[in-house]
């Protein structure tokens, strides 16, 4: 039985779907030193809260318009893995993906009206998505003629559902997404352990054309991978403007046999050099290294990516770039297979082409594309996924070096971990470590950002901070270092409107074993904000 554990932790988050074209950008925040942020309370974006038993909500909509319980399970998981999403375009063409079920465009629309709730509430609501797929599943199935009572049969209703139209990727999506869920099972735990949504396991053959019986031919550039090549693609320019020199992170913001299935097809426009599918199973390969795939769509801009390679400036970001998408969407989580997978390919690459193995050579689509790209999202481990890189290649972070980060999912639960106190509010704007930060206005009041990091032992160490500068921020922020027995060990002032997107010494103290922290302070003058990014302790 396949576990996915913590489904629902991103429920909340709205989704931002990037669209990649042929000439897109890379992703990046709003330009930092002309911002002005305002601190305000942070607001839910996501719509209604998700409930911790979706069992009942499938059973009663699956029975309410005589849908296999089963199959409506199925479709669910293998396209959100029962995540709430919600969302815009990822690729031009396809309409954003909402709810359990990733309803798309006219067919959310349709569900909707034969399930008789508001379009809004089919896009936020599980229980009004769950029932609009089931009464879209079912209006499909009496259009077909579908003997209702074998769930083989309705392996092409699930086809339609899924929007597929490459004939490989759709037998794909239903043979070994759908019905082999069905046939495995599967279950989602809440992060109490108790039971969200589960599938006990049947056995049933989908009754639908099978992929291709055939070798798979090995990608030509990572072993790994299974050969799926695209027409969608060019020759890089000549010279050093067309070396490979970044690796892009994308999600599909949908399913992967539907994504390398629309990648591959000619009329998309788009493409990507690989996709790594949720589990981590597998990799598709679509274009070769050496070739320009068209999977960002804007310029070249070195301001989104902490002034690096700033030669590149103007040129399409496509020319020098390699792309990697991840089925799954920017709202959700990830498996750990998905990551270590990611991260193995992406070392493979980074070792070939001669790529620098950090956090602006191995970027986010939405980190450079701010306007209108958000993946892979925030829950995305950059500095855990930037450190396995690094130790698949075997250029790990020095022995002994901790980084907290103001993402706790990119923190090691067992040495770092990030907390706030009062009102903080995420921040994006470019030259942030890891992914995003929070911001605060300065005030006499005692509601720190505590950065906290374990020593086995006693130990002097140094510690650097990093934030992103801009002319609204604190002159002189206070950075406290206390020892695990809660001792004050001295004040760092920094000035944050200054040396942004870089480590700054803060000081060197001497801590004791345990959980010792470093508090970056709220309590000076009012009329400016403090950011609280990451800190290493070295």
């Amino acid at each position: 039985m396949s576990t996915f554990r913590n489904p629902f932790a991103a429920a909340a988050a709205a989704l931002v779907l990037s669209a990649c074209g042929p000439q897109a950008q890379q992703p990046t925040e709003a330009p930092a030193p002309a911002e002005t942020e305002t601190p305000s309370q942070p607001t839910d974006t996501g719509g209604s809260a998700m409930p911790r038993e979706l069992d009942p909500l499938f059973a009663q909509a699956a029975q309410e318009f005589n849908v296999p319980a089963e199959l409506l399970k199925a479709v669910s998981y293998t396209e959100t893995r029962w995540q709430m999403v919600r969302g815009t375009e990822e690729f031009p063409g396809q309409q954003p993906a909402f709810g359990l079920m990733a309803l798309r465009g006219a067919d959310l629309e349709q569900g909707a009206a034969l399930a008789g709730v508001l379009v809004d509430a089919a896009r936020t609501d599980a229980a009004a998505n769950i029932r609009a797929g089931a009464a879209l599943l079912s209006r499909f199935a009496t259009v077909a003629n579908v003997e209702r009572g074998d769930l083989g049969a309705w392996a092409p209703v699930a086809a339609r559902l899924s929007g597929i139209s490459h004939p490989e990727a759709l037998a794909e999506h239903v043979h070994h997404g759908v019905y082999s869920v069905i046939n495995e099972g599967a279950v989602a735990l809440n992060t109490d352990g108790s039971v969200a949504a589960s599938l006990e396991p049947v056995t049933v053959e989908a009754k639908f054309a099978r992929p291709q019986v055939r070798a798979m031919a090995a990608g030509p550039d990572y072993g790994a991978s299974i050969w799926r090549p695209s027409p969608n693609y060019n020759a890089r320019p000549a010279g050093a403007g067309g070396d490979p020199s970044m690796i892009i992170i994308h999600t599909c913001e949908g399913g992967y046999a539907g994504c390398w299935g629309w990648l591959a097809n000619s009329a998309s426009g788009v493409s990507a050099h690989y996709v790594v599918n949720e589990s981590g199973s597998e990799v598709t390969q679509l274009v070769r290294e050496s070739s320009r795939a068209w999977h960002i769509g804007a310029a070249y801009d070195c301001s989104l990516n902490g002034s690096k390679e700033c030669w590149l400036n103007g040129a399409s970001s496509n020319n020098f770039t390699i792309g990697i998408e991840h089925g799954g969407f920017a709202s959700g989580t990830f498996s750990s297979g998905l990551i270590e997978t990611s991260a193995k390919l992406s070392c493979d690459i980074a070792r070939d082409n001669a790529i620098l193995k950090d956090s602006y050579h191995i970027v986010a689509h939405g980190r450079l594309q701010p306007a209108t790209r958000t993946d892979p999202g925030p829950n995305w481990p950059w500095a855990s996924y930037i450190n396995k890189i690094n130790g698949y290649c075997g250029t790990a972070t020095p022995a002994g070096e901790i980084i907290v980060d103001s993402n706790s999912a990119n923190n090691d639960a067992s040495k770092a971990r990030f907390e706030l106190t009062g009102a903080w509010t995420a921040g994006s704007s470019a030259g942030y470590y890891g992914s995003g930060y929070y911001f605060a206005a300065t005030e006499a009041i005692s509601e720190p950002a505590t950065f906290w990091f374990y020593l086995p032992t006693a130990q002097t160490r140094t510690v650097d901070g990093w934030w992103v500068a801009g002319t609204n921020r604190s002159s002189s922020a206070a950075f406290i270092s206390f020892n695990a027995a809660g001792a004050n060990l001295g004040t760092a002032t920094a000035n944050q409107q200054i040396n942004g997107g870089k480590w700054v010494t803060l000081g060197s103290y001497n801590f004791t074993a345990g959980w010792n922290k470093v508090q970056l302070s709220r309590w000076q003058a009012a009329g400016s904000v403090v950011i609280a990014d990451a800190i290493r302790v070295r």
